[in-house]
């Protein structure tokens, strides 16, 4: 079936920066929409950005002017550029793909901003 490898998570000071990378693999794959959402302890999973294969983004307000997503529809690839990372962005980040079939979702990476 389809898989979403996310990379890049780690362990980064306050006002630090991190990159997230996720790879869509399988045959044929048309994807429509790929996105970042996280889920901090205790809370639920939420919005982080998204991105359609036009190049339109949505973001999450919290994280507005700080992060970026970007994707290469050519490798099914989606990016998620963190800068001046907070300790409110503590989570275990997911990569979302959407299909004309069905959603798919990553095992999640961890990020981790030391105070």
């Amino acid at each position: 079936q389809v898989q979403l490898v996310e990379s890049g998570g780690g362990e980064v000071q306050a006002g630090g920066s991190l990159g997230l990378s996720c790879a869509a693999s399988g045959r044929n794959l048309i994807i429509r929409t790929m996105g970042w959402y996280r889920q901090a302890p205790g809370k639920q999973r939420e919005l982080v950005a998204t991105i359609t294969s036009g190049g339109s983004t949505n973001y999450a307000d919290s994280v507005k002017g700080r992060f970026t997503i970007s994707r290469d529809n050519a490798k099914n690839t989606v990016y998620l550029q963190m800068n001046s990372l907070k300790p409110e962005d503590i989570a275990v980040y997911y990569c979302n793909a959407q299909t004309i079939f069905r959603e798919y979702w990553g095992q999640g990476t961890q990020v981790t901003v030391s105070s």
